[in-house]
Order: structure tokens, then sequence, then C-alpha cells
């Protein structure tokens, strides 16, 4: 069941709210007994930190990979 605080608590209370809803405990704020919002954590935006060698192993790489359409390359850039 979602905790409901009047406006005078959420203001007296208000770090501790937005930590205990940061945590996931929502809350409704009322007025006279009416409800009047509802504090929700945000959905996270982090992305995860990226792993390092997640495909290690997975493929090779070739040891003339620097040297992979050299020819080409300079071709298109000395007009030859």
């Amino acid at each position: 069941m979602t905790r409901v605080v009047n406006i005078h608590e959420a203001k007296t209370n208000l770090s501790r709210l937005i930590e205990d809803a940061v945590k996931g405990e929502a809350f409704i704020i009322a007025k006279a007994g009416k409800p009047l919002v509802k504090v929700v954590p945000l959905a996270t935006t982090e992305k995860p930190p990226r792993r390092l060698g997640t495909l290690a192993g997975q493929f090779l790489v070739p040891e003339d990979f620097d040297e992979l359409g050299r020819a080409e390359i300079d071709a298109m850039f000395n007009n030859r």
C-alpha cells in the first residue's frame, strides 16, 4: 500500500521522503485527506558500465589488418 502524507508533513520531511522514493517507496501527498500527487522514482537513465573484453576470443584480427585495402586507398587519394 502506498503511504499518504499531508502537505505539512511532506514539507517538513521532504529530504527523507525523497530518499525513500529513490529507494522505490512511492508516496502520495494529500491536502485535507484528498490525494493530490504521487511521488515515484524516475527510471534510471544511466547506462551500465561497458565491460572490456566481452568478445575476447570470438574472432581473429589478421596480422596484416593495417595493410588491408592499402593499394585501393592509395589509388583513391593519389589518383593512381
